[in-house]
């Protein structure tokens, strides 16, 4: 995989030698992925902490679900619930905090709050105020492709040409950027798996990862206890599975160590002990 260098504040991540790993805490009562299991402050932190102990190399910490048909969560909500978080791991871990949001006022106040990274599933989309925000805090920057919003991405999603329609849309908001004054240097671009993509865009996606080294910028996906694993491994009289069995969690890694084969920088994932196991040997796969 290509090599970059990313600077988080004090801190610098090689993108290239392994796959890092980014563990996801999600500070919200709604997530389809958890339940809401870490919704108070002390959880959450409890739980990022377990994630830096079991092998995280970034630390992502959102307040927003972004499931499918989910409706969106104001500003104010929002830091309430990830500021707190944040405060209580700034400078208890020593790796990079990232916020998951759209809005560049939750972005600036995590920012100020001890986050050294930034990751907006609307790639600049929702907040025109996102790239100058970020330009100015001086750090990276995670830029996905999402066709539509959290609350019609998966209403039959169609594209022409599915990677050229993706890579089109990451280039230009990876421009966009760079036009505000982030650094080109601190862009990392997310192909969007399970964000307003049908089963057979999600599989094609992974499969053809490799494709999208040509935007020369590092790759992350997440694709942890996706729908589309789901709807792979369900029994045919399931309406879904959930997502915290154990299949699930098998499927995520069958996904991650063929993200990881593709030569993909970081994966994103709610288990970070299993994902680390999994690219043990992926890695030492791929440097022979």
């Amino acid at each position: 995989m290509p090599s970059y260098t990313i600077t988080c504040g004090s801190r610098t991540l090689a993108l290239g030698q392994r796959t890092l790993i980014m563990g996801v805490v999600n500070v919200t009562p709604d997530s389809f992925s958890d339940g809401g299991r870490f919704f108070s402050p002390d959880r959450a932190i409890a739980q990022a902490k377990q994630l830096v102990e079991e092998g995280a190399d970034i630390l992502d910490i959102g307040g927003e679900s972004t499931r499918p048909f989910s409706d969106p969560v104001g500003e104010f909500e929002e830091t309430d619930r990830v500021l707190p978080v944040i405060e209580g791991l700034a400078g208890q871990v020593a790796i990079p905090i990232s916020i998951d949001t759209t809005k560049a006022t939750v972005a600036r106040q995590a920012v100020a709050a001890g986050a050294t990274m930034i990751n907006d599933v609307s790639a600049l989309r929702s907040d025109p105020e996102m790239a100058a925000t970020t330009a100015r805090c001086r750090v990276p920057i995670i830029l996905m492709h999402m066709k539509g919003t959290p609350k019609n991405m998966q209403v039959k999603p169609i594209y022409e040409d599915l990677l050229t329609d993706i890579m089109t849309f990451l280039s230009d908001a990876m421009d966009q950027a760079v036009v505000a004054g982030v650094q080109r240097s601190g862009i990392i671009l997310d192909p969007g798996i399970g964000f307003g993509k049908t089963i057979g865009h999600n599989l094609q996606l992974i499969r053809d990862l490799d494709r999208f080294h040509g935007l020369d910028a590092p790759l992350l996906v997440g694709p942890s206890r996706k729908m589309f694993i789901r709807q792979l491994l369900k029994d045919p009289s399931e309406k879904d599975m959930d997502p915290l069995s154990v299949d699930v969690a098998r499927g995520t890694q069958a996904a991650v160590a063929a993200a990881a084969m593709k030569g993909v920088h970081i994966v994103r994932v709610h288990d970070v002990a299993r994902t680390r196991a999994t690219l043990a040997v992926v890695n030492a796969i791929t440097s022979v």
